[in-house]
């Protein structure tokens, strides 16, 4: 990425690789209600409460040495509201691994700070990215990065979200109910029409991203409430995910069964794409996503209800 220049609680002890060879992840605690995952090795974590069942993943580009410069956040922020959010570090400029730390830390600062009511919810949100975007620029050695953030309350979630890495939201049928615009001159360009879906997967400039976290100019873009349906998955993830798979791809893979099989049957197919299949999209990059259905609208008892995770 470059910028346009105009779950299960886990512990603090790293823990062992699951049966299919997945590491399950080292979280940092930041308190005894939020973590943040910032990782080398292929990562499948699982978080779940009294409200929502969530699986996180994260590995770097295959493509590179150094650090992986994504970071995933999940903060507790009531009884009824968890957060989940991923941070993207720009490739390309110094810093990037530094930006998503602090901005997920500087999220994580201002939800404490704020915890005790709903009416501070969407006040600390906006002002954790607002004071991050300060810190990053503080640091003066140009780092940037992307950022994506749900709100998850009581079956309704509403979106906020800072250049290209992308929120989704699709039913159990595959019908997407919500789908966050990239901020980015391939991104607006899809949502003006002038590009389809296939050419930007392949566009040249795809790399490019216009709205960034470490900018004066940076806006912070907030969805709409949307509430959920029972079946509903909402994921969110860097562009390693999107800029490998289709926006259809995704939906079809994690729209049912296990959230966990299926979290880690997209990434697995995107990392690959990454190591080049012929004819298919192949960008390498860092790869973080969150996926999270609601534990409170599942379907009763009596009716059929899918392996959820």
């Amino acid at each position: 990425m470059e910028v346009d220049p105009t779950f299960e609680q886990a512990s603090t002890t790293a823990k062992p690789r699951s049966d299919d060879g997945f590491e399950l992840s080292e979280m940092s605690t930041v308190s005894p209600s939020q973590f943040l995952l910032q990782q080398e090795q292929s990562e499948l974590v699982r978080h779940h409460d009294s409200s929502w069942d969530a699986c996180a993943y994260s590995r770097k580009s295959p493509a590179k040495d150094s650090p992986n410069e994504d970071a995933i956040g999940i903060f507790q922020f009531d009884a009824n509201t968890t957060i989940f959010a991923v941070a993207d570090g720009c490739g390309g400029m110094r810093g990037g691994e530094q930006a998503s730390s602090i901005a997920l830390q500087m999220l994580a600062d201002s939800i404490e700070r704020h915890q005790g009511g709903p009416e501070r919810l969407r006040f600390s949100i906006i002002e954790g990215i607002e004071l991050a975007n300060s810190a990053i620029q503080d640091l003066k050695i140009g780092a940037a990065c992307t950022i994506a953030v749900i709100e998850c309350t009581q079956g309704t979630i509403r979106p906020y979200h800072v250049g290209d890495s992308m929120i989704l939201v699709t039913s159990n049928r595959g019908k997407v109910r919500y789908q966050s615009v990239s901020h980015s001159p391939v991104g607006f360009a899809v949502e003006s029409g002038m590009l389809c879906a296939n050419e930007a997967m392949h566009h040249e400039d795809r790399h490019i991203v216009s709205n960034v976290v470490g900018d004066p100019r940076m806006r912070i873009e907030m969805g709409p409430v949307l509430t959920l349906a029972p079946r509903d998955t909402v994921l969110i993830a860097s562009d390693g995910l999107f800029d490998n798979l289709s926006v259809a791809e995704v939906v079809e893979i994690v729209r049912k069964g296990n959230l966990r099989d299926s979290v880690k049957a997209a990434c697995e197919l995107a990392y690959d794409r990454m190591l080049g299949i012929k004819g298919q999209p192949c960008k390498p990059d860092d790869l973080s996503v969150v996926a999270a259905r609601s534990a409170k609208l599942r379907q009763p008892e009596n009716q059929k209800s899918p392996d959820w995770i």
